[in-house]
C-alpha cells in the first residue's frame, strides 16, 4: 500500500496559482498512475489529471493549458501546478496511485485537501 497526504491547497484569487503536493509514505516507484481527483460540492467527483510512472501526463479538457501534473520519484512526491485558476465552487482535490503488483491492482486515495477561487 501506498499512504498519501496532499497539501498546498487554500484560497487563491481568480487567475492566481497554487502548487498541491502529494507525498507518499512508501516507494511510487510501483506506482502504475498517479494523479488528481477533483470533487465540488454537489457534484460527482472528477478527474483532473494523470501522470504515468515514466512521468507522461494527460489532462482533462477543463484543465488543458493551465495545471501540470508531475512525479518525482526520488522524493516519493507528485505535484499539480494549477496556473489561472477560474472563480469556482470550493473543491476539494484528492491525490490517488494506482499500483499493479502480481496481477492485482490496488488502489490508494490521500484525504483531500481544499482548493478555494474567489476575489
Amino acid at each position: 500500500q501506498v499512504q498519501l497526504v496532499e497539501s498546498g491547497g487554500g484560497l487563491v484569487q481568480p487567475g492566481g496559482s497554487l502548487r498541491l503536493s502529494c507525498a507518499a509514505s512508501g516507494s511510487i516507484f510501483s506506482s502504475y498512475v498517479m494523479g488528481w481527483y477533483r470533487q465540488a460540492p454537489g457534484k460527482q467527483r472528477e478527474s483532473v489529471a494523470t501522470v504515468t510512472s515514466g512521468g507522461v501526463p494527460s489532462y482533462a479538457d477543463p484543465v488543458k493549458g493551465r495545471f501540470t501534473n508531475s512525479r518525482d520519484n526520488a522524493k516519493n512526491t507528485v505535484y499539480l501546478q494549477m496556473n489561472s485558476l477560474k472563480t469556482g465552487a470550493a473543491s476539494i482535490y484528492y491525490c490517488y496511485a494506482i499500483q499493479l503488483i502480481d496481477a492485482d491492482r490496488y488502489d490508494n486515495w490521500g484525504q483531500g485537501t481544499q482548493v478555494t477561487v474567489s476575489s
